[in-house]
């Protein structure tokens, strides 16, 4: 089964080739970089395919070799032969993860937004907390961030933050983080020293390409006011914050941490992109896919998926039942055990569920 499909993905790959070199096709930049794309995720593909059908070749040629009248020569073949066997299976294996079918928000920079939900100050502190933990780990993966529009409260607190990550895979390593996580500890203004539990709500959305989104200038309102900073006082004189309505949808976004009125606008714009692609793409999973709510990257933002319980400095995932013990390392942005973990979840579910 999984070699009819290498067959087909070996085609498409030869075909994409063709368009690469096609001189109609090179002079349209978008249509380019489309095939250039696939072209790149196919490749890694390709190599694996390359190396089963020589170990196939291999085997061919081990197994008429076991038939040898050489007692000698028999014993090494069937040895390597059994070697090879189990290579093969370990192949296939890792050629079925990368044929799952790819996420169509692949390759996108995306944007996170972080919000305080119940426990006041509390939770507010958590979400500067949060905010430091994926800025770290996105250094450390060699991807830029950069703040979008911020509401803070003041020692590091944050009623809602947004930023953009971009670099290679971020879709792939962020796109779990959405949903309720919940902290439990003891806060610093608390003279009994009582756990408080507070929560703070995150979402991933894909950044949208002018091909995902068509924004129409008529379906927007766009209003401008001053920026204001932590509790309320005016930080800008000018008109400089914006704040755009799209109005068949209602969603709205704002934003005005830049001095420039047009940096601020550019920005939300963005952010309304963004938006806009992550309402379509839920309507359209909900619409096609009963069991959406079951996958680990369901992306509900009502969905508790984490517990942060300081006094025991454990993590814990509660979509695959994973505790992790040094919680002040990972909100240092070592996260990557966990994410890694998830991922590999993610594609053991959906595995199962091809084969299925």
């Amino acid at each position: 089964m999984i070699e009819n499909k290498l067959v087909s993905v070996e085609a498409r790959f030869r075909e994409l080739e063709g368009f690469l070199s096609d001189p109609k096709i090179i002079s349209n930049n978008e249509t380019y970089m489309k095939y250039s794309r696939e072209h790149s995720s196919l490749a890694p593909v390709m190599q694996k395919y390359t190396e089963l059908k020589r170990l196939n070749n291999d085997l061919k040629n081990l197994d008429e070799l076991k038939n040898s009248s050489d007692q000698e020569i028999k014993l090494i073949a069937a040895s390597e032969y059994e070697e090879l066997i189990s290579k093969k299976g370990k192949l296939e294996t890792e050629l079925k993860f990368m044929m799952l079918p790819p996420d169509p928000n692949d390759g996108k920079d995306i944007i996170v937004e972080i919000r305080a939900g119940t426990g006041g100050d509390e939770a507010a502190l958590f979400a500067g907390d949060l905010l430091r933990m994926y800025t770290r780990y996105a250094e450390k993966k060699g991807w830029k961030t950069e703040v979008m529009d911020s509401h803070s409260t003041g020692l590091g607190g944050y009623k809602e933050v947004i930023f953009n990550v971009s670099g290679k895979d971020v879709w792939k390593h962020f796109k779990f983080e959405r949903g309720i996580h919940r902290v439990q500890r003891v806060p610093e203004t608390e003279a009994s020293g009582r756990i408080h539990t507070s929560a703070v709500t995150v979402a991933v959305m894909p950044e949208a390409e002018d091909v995902d989104i068509d924004v129409r200038t008529e379906d927007l309102r766009i209003d401008t006011y001053k920026a204001s900073g932590a509790g309320g006082q005016h930080v800008n004189k000018t008109e400089s914050a914006i704040r755009i309505t799209h109005i068949p949808t209602n969603v709205v976004v704002a934003c005005q941490d830049e001095r420039s009125q047009m940096k601020n606008k550019a920005k939300a714009m963005r952010m309304l992109r963004a938006k806009l692609l992550e309402k379509k793409q839920t309507d359209q999973e909900q619409a096609t896919s009963k069991d959406r709510k079951s996958q680990v990257g369901s992306g509900d933002r009502s969905e508790k998926i984490r517990t942060y319980n300081f006094p025991q400095n454990r993590i814990t995932d509660h979509r695959i039942d994973l505790s992790i013990y040094r919680l002040a390392e990972m909100l240092e942005g070592e996260i990557g055990e966990m994410v890694d973990k998830l991922i590999a979840h993610d594609q053991e579910e959906r595995l199962a569920r091809t084969i299925g």
